[in-house]
């Protein structure tokens, strides 16, 4: 065996790997430690390795007895630096990783300091250090996709910088122990955009604020929101000067609206509250005391009635009125359409479904229609969008059309995540329309073909309990997914606008109007950097099918109409010509 005794010590120290060798010390340490190299004149010199009884040791150039120059070092405890040392610390370019950290950059006097990065737990820096704490300019970034880009100064944001949240939420100015303080800006994601004073990273003094819709606040902010005096500049065109509490009109102030009316005098939470006066666009007065937006005394302190009571006592005949011009079916294909508006907090609403309304009798030959509407200026004047007036129209026009008919049924609101369609009237507490109740409400209509569209958030719940074969459903969005456009400046939701305005304009074939909508939503969405609404649909064959009869029942009436003129033009005589 003694002739492979070689052949096995190499083997062994082999396998030692970053161990500690198995070679004799060149010398023993006070501490206990075990050096291999060179001696000179009784100090450590040159390049050489010490092992320490913990487990430690350092690998690399030595001078006078300390570490120096190019060397590496592990630590018991799980530390190990490779880089430059200088009289037994790390200095100058070296690389340090710890349990849980890594770092990257310059050293001096055994600390961070100077160029590096350093990556920990749950963030990334960037920049410059100084006694182991961000010091200088950096990049801070987080796990959770937050940064931070700007100076530092003991390890925290101090000084002109830019914070960005996880959300993409962005704020810029100068920060004190990371904390925006005074004269900065906050842009959000979606777009919105502060310009002013901040105080602990909140809005505080004067500033101004545009939301996405171009409406635009300036004043005195606190804690966060408006409050003290200001101006709010309506993408609408109104404006209104005066107190504010929490973004919202209270104390003293001026409101000058879209549609020329000006209101000067006392307002809480956004409504007319208190003494007042209301100069009306065709120069009319309404002067008193008002009470959540309603005038209650007039300017002599005489008691008034209330609008919302003569508003319900005109609902009955407004409805009956209302279905009673739905006339009955004439041969061979009709359409009847029911639009229903539901929220009357929002103008859009009311708009999108007088344009539905208008177009499917102007383009599409509607026989009869019904249109309900929430609103609130129009409660004396339109029967409103509840649940028991959806009802009544669904079984009137059940009862005046005919087998061979289509109905056509569009429904705009807002939507909630339990697939809930907001009806609303301002004052009133309606209740929101289920997806089974909708389906319950139309049941007078199962032995019709039908087209439902409903543009609102989460449409796509009310497909599955709407869905049959004589059923073609289309919806704004995914019954996971919101929609976009409700505001109160707009004519027209998204989903609304591309296929009403643009797709139903362009193409007389529903899937591919839908089809059309769909694409020009998800560009639009696309563009402004919003989560995709996903528009459904569910179109039976025979629907379909339908549809097109009554279109080519449509466009052939309308020849024969303009053809008879011309026949009678060419039989009446010709009168006498006149010298």
């Amino acid at each position: 065996m003694r002739p492979l005794l070689p052949l096995t010590l190499a083997l062994l120290l082999a396998a030692c790997g970053e161990g500690e060798p198995l070679s004799p010390p060149d010398a023993r340490l006070p501490d206990g430690g075990r050096y291999r190299g060179q001696v000179v004149n009784g100090l450590l010199q040159g390049e050489g390795r010490i092992d320490y009884p913990n487990g430690s040791w350092y690998a690399g150039a030595f001078k006078d007895g300390q570490w120096h120059g190019q060397g590496e070092w592990h630590g018991s405890n799980g530390e190990v630096y490779r880089g430059q040392f200088n009289q037994g610390l790390f200095e100058g370019l070296g690389d340090l990783s710890t349990p849980g950290s890594h770092y990257a950059g310059t050293f001096k006097h055994g600390r961070r300091d100077g160029e590096g990065t350093l990556k920990q737990h749950d963030q990334t820096y960037r920049g410059q250090f100084k006694d182991d704490q961000y010091d200088g300019a950096g990049l801070l970034e987080m796990a959770d996709g937050s940064r931070y880009q700007g100076l530092f100064a003991k390890g925290k944001p101090n000084g002109a910088g830019v914070r960005s949240d996880a959300a993409g939420n962005q704020f810029g100015g100068h920060f004190i122990d990371g904390h925006l303080q005074g004269a900065g800006t906050y842009d959000s994601a979606d777009g919105e955009q502060y310009i002013g004073e901040f105080k602990d990273n909140r809005l505080e003094g004067r500033g101004r604020y545009e939301n996405v819709d171009g409406d635009v606040w300036i004043g005195d902010f606190k804690d966060g929101s408006l409050s003290g005096e200001g101006e709010l500049l309506g993408s609408d065109g109104s404006h209104y000067k005066g107190g504010f509490r929490d973004w919202r009109f209270n104390g003293k102030g001026t409101l000058q609206l879209a549609d020329g009316s000006e209101y000067s005098g006392s307002f809480a939470d956004d409504a007319y509250q208190g003494s007042g006066r209301l100069t009306l666009a065709n120069g009319r007065v309404e002067s008193g005391y008002w009470v959540n937006g309603v005038r209650v005394r007039n300017d002599q302190g005489k008691a008034l009635p209330d609008p919302l009571d003569l508003a319900l006592l005109k609902q009955g005949k407004l409805l009956d009125n209302a279905l009673a011009k739905v006339p009955r079916s004439i041969p061979p294909v009709q359409l009847y359409s029911l639009v229903v508006a539901g929220d009357g907090q929002q103008s859009v609403f009311m708009r999108e479904a007088d344009y539905v309304s208008n177009m499917l009798k102007v383009r599409f030959g509607a026989h009869g229609q019904v249109t309900l509407v929430n609103h609130r200026d129009h409660m004396a004047t339109r029967p409103m969008a509840t649940r028991e007036n959806l009802t009544r129209a669904a079984q009137v026009i059940a009862e005046r059309s005919g087998p061979e008919d289509l109905v056509f049924i569009y429904l705009t609101s807002h939507g909630s995540q339990d697939h809930q369609l907001v009806l609303d009237q301002p004052r009133l507490q309606l209740a929101d329309l289920s997806a089974d109740e909708l389906a319950s409400a139309l049941a007078p209509l199962k032995e019709r073909d039908k087209v439902i569209v409903i543009s609102a958030c989460y449409s796509g719940g009310y497909i599955a309990p709407l869905k049959d074969d004589r059923t073609l459903i289309m919806t704004a969005a995914r019954p996971d997914r919101v929609s976009f456009g409700c505001s109160e400046e707009a004519d027209f939701t998204y989903f609304g606008d591309a296929l009403f305005a643009q797709a139903l304009n362009q193409t007389d074939d529903l899937k591919q109007a839908f089809e059309l909508a769909r694409d020009s939503v998800a560009e639009r969405e696309r563009r402004e950097g919003f989560e995709a609404s996903e528009p459904q649909i569910w179109a039976p064959t025979p629907v379909l099918a339908h549809w097109q009869r009554l279109r080519q029942q449509q466009a052939e009436t309308a020849l024969r109409n303009d053809a008879q003129p011309a026949a009678g033009a060419r039989q009446k005589p010709q009168a006498p010509t006149k010298l």
